[in-house]
């Protein structure tokens, strides 16, 4: 596999909360995200499946991951059909958005009650400067869960923290920062091939003008963002122990486990129901993602072609 691939995949995301430069996409129509889709899944081993023993398969863990590329309008139509399926296969479902920062979790339960519009979910979650790709990406799974009731959790650290600490470091951070990420004590820079893939990123962004401690800062700054996801999923899962999660994230977050899951696993690695099963899916990725390599990438590549 391309290691520019991962590079291609993380510079604009990570960059973007790190300096706020939002790029403009056009809007999706809600009404294409109903579009049946043409779909394939496979493993990394090459083998095809069902998707619809996949999807039984997918029930049944306590996590799933939907890695997507955010400016990708396929991936999102397909994150929304797999929500509906898992949905009527098994209505306890939550939703974890990695969209949405950890401050602004009571925005969203308001809205999901009923007591404020989507125009306000949208302006009182400052969407637009924290997230900035189109709301009708997200909205059909939002109107979705409000519908059917079900728990949408915001998952990601506030951009105020991640470029703190991408600028100066943890020690930096005050007791009223620390309010929205986990223990210091949890916050562990590893493992050494993600440590690796984070450093072309590194070198992509700043042209081999950076330096060591910079790059460190770098880093802690990405293992924040999935620390404080990781955190805020299995603090979930410790109080609704039945209830299965789907976390939409950016596929760098979800790769080889590297990022979230791991970090879920190691929290908490059982659940009252048993071992934790996570299960790792990418959204339409890439020939050069799918190569074959010595540790799996993802459990399943689901491909979703729709027709506008």
């Amino acid at each position: 596999m391309s290691k520019l691939y991962f590079v291609r995949v993380w510079v604009w995301s990570l960059s973007a909360i790190l300096v706020c430069a939002f790029p403009v996409f056009a809007q999706t129509p809600e009404s294409a995200l109903g579009t049946p889709p043409k779909i394939s899944v496979s493993s990394p081993q090459k083998q095809s499946y069902d998707p619809q023993n996949v999807l039984q398969q997918l029930a049944m863990a306590d996590v799933v991951y939907l890695g997507e590329t955010h400016d990708r309008a396929d991936d999102h139509r397909a994150q929304f059909a797999i929500i509906q399926s898992l949905h009527r296969l098994n209505p306890n479902l939550a939703i974890a958005m990695e969209m949405f920062q950890r401050p602004y979790q009571s925005v969203l339960d308001r809205y999901l009650a009923g007591t404020i519009t989507e125009a306000q979910l949208k302006e009182l979650t400052e969407y637009e400067t924290r997230w900035g790709f189109p709301w009708e990406y997200y909205a059909p799974i939002l109107r979705f869960a409000k519908k059917n009731r079900l728990p949408v959790i915001a998952l990601n650290t506030p951009t105020e923290i991640t470029r703190k600490v991408s600028r100066s470091g943890l020690e930096s951070l005050t007791l009223a920062d620390r309010r929205f990420i986990p223990p210091l004590s949890e916050i562990l820079a590893e493992p050494d091939a993600y440590r690796e893939r984070m450093r072309l990123i590194y070198q992509e962004i700043h042209q081999g003008k950076g330096n060591s401690s910079q790059f460190d800062r770098f880093f802690l700054a990405q293992i924040l963002w999935d620390e404080t996801m990781a955190d805020r999923v299995s603090q979930f899962l410790r109080t609704n122990p039945t209830t299965n999660v789907v976390v939409l994230a950016g596929q760098g977050h979800i790769v080889y486990g590297d990022g979230i899951p791991n970090r879920v696993a190691r929290r908490m690695p059982r659940t009252q129901r048993g071992a934790l099963l996570q299960s790792l899916i990418l959204l339409n990725p890439p020939q050069e993602m799918t190569a074959k390599s010595d540790r799996p990438i993802a459990d399943y590549f689901w491909n979703a072609q729709f027709s506008n």
